[in-house]
């Protein structure tokens, strides 16, 4: 077995470990801040990973799936945090995917206005990104996580030991998010061992935290410099498709497919060429993910979801896009522009 690796988000005096690798669960223990003398563990019943605090430790368990990312979620989690005499020098412990790390995270960041959090991601999909980075938060019906907050971890423990117990659709979502990273700088993940990949994707997502911890670059319209923004590539038509709620993809099938329409998109537009485009389905191709949408998919309500995407300031369609110079967030996309681009792929 591998030593687990420490890497870190350098956010000075809030920056904080990641461990990646075999066994890396059994660490939480000394991952505890100090003072803390209760915690409470968010997760999910089919999750199955056990930990041990070395606290006083009480487990919540909220949903499964989307749907599980509502507030009123978070209401029952801080009302059991109080009926468990949770304080603020006390720990959250979020062990599971990224629905949990959502939720747990959130919930720690309203209850007593902030209360220490750490994660235990146990999906790829988790381990490559939404345990890292401090994004906390619920959906809407109008849209995802457009209700949250920035609420950074205490530490992150990314154990792929138990990424071996994953049923084959979930590792493959978590192949989506990895795949996007092919075009954030890491173009040789696939060629990578599983601990190698999940660390190479942790130090990119740290890297663009570090930079931009709050997505300052996007709303000051940055452009190449879009900072964090840009891990939402994929994203806007993934999170539209997640939102209209009645198609079968997971959110790493969401993802893979937005990549391959947003490739489409920046080729509409004048942004790259066939070759670009290629690259795109070569890497969704090799992680098996899906390319195309679904058969009776609702262009027009896809449009109206993704006028409400989060990283739109200023009105109009913004997408995170392919150009000469690398990803930048692009605005002001016209609607004709993105419906011709969604009737190429049903």
């Amino acid at each position: 077995m591998r030593a687990v690796r420490e890497l870190t988000v350098k956010l000075g005096e809030r920056s904080y470990p990641v461990l990646v690798g075999q066994g890396a669960r059994h660490n939480v223990a000394q991952l505890v801040p100090a003072g803390a003398v209760k915690a409470a563990v968010v997760t999910q019943e089919a999750v199955g990973v056990q930990v041990d605090t070395g606290l006083e430790q009480r487990t919540f368990f909220v949903g499964g799936g989307e749907e599980a990312k509502s507030l009123t979620t978070i209401e029952d989690l801080c009302r059991g945090f109080a009926q468990f005499g949770l304080t603020r020098a006390d720990l959250v412990v979020g062990v599971g995917g990224g629905v949990v790390t959502d939720v747990a995270g959130f919930a720690a960041a309203v209850y007593h206005r902030g209360v220490a959090v750490a994660h235990v991601a146990t999906t790829l999909l988790a381990q490559v990104d939404a345990a890292i980075g401090g994004k906390s938060g619920v959906n809407l019906p109008e849209g995802k996580n457009l209700v949250g907050a920035f609420w950074q971890p205490a530490a992150v423990i990314c154990d792929t030991e138990v990424l071996a117990s994953l049923p084959p659709r979930e590792y493959r979502s978590g192949l989506g998010e990895m795949a996007k990273y092919a075009f954030l700088g890491a173009p040789d993940l696939a060629e990578l061992d599983l601990d190698d990949a999940v660390a190479r994707c942790v130090e990119l997502k740290a890297s663009l935290v570090a930079a931009d911890e709050r997505e300052t670059a996007n709303l000051a319209g940055a452009g190449a410099a879009g900072g964090r923004a840009l891990l939402n590539y994929g994203h806007t038509l993934a999170h539209a498709l997640e939102t209209v709620g009645r198609y079968d993809l997971r959110h790493g099938e969401a993802v893979a497919v937005g990549l391959v329409f947003a490739a489409r998109l920046a080729r509409y537009l004048g942004r790259v060429g066939d070759d670009r485009v290629a690259d795109h389905d070569k890497v969704v191709g090799a992680y098996d993910l899906p390319s195309r949408l679904p058969a009776d998919v609702d262009a027009g309500a896809l449009v109206e979801v993704m006028r409400r995407d989060k990283k739109v300031t200023g009105g109009g369609l913004t997408f995170v896009l392919d150009g000469p110079d690398g990803l930048e967030v692009v605005r002001g996309v016209p609607a004709d522009a993105v419906l011709a681009t969604l009737s190429v792929l049903q």
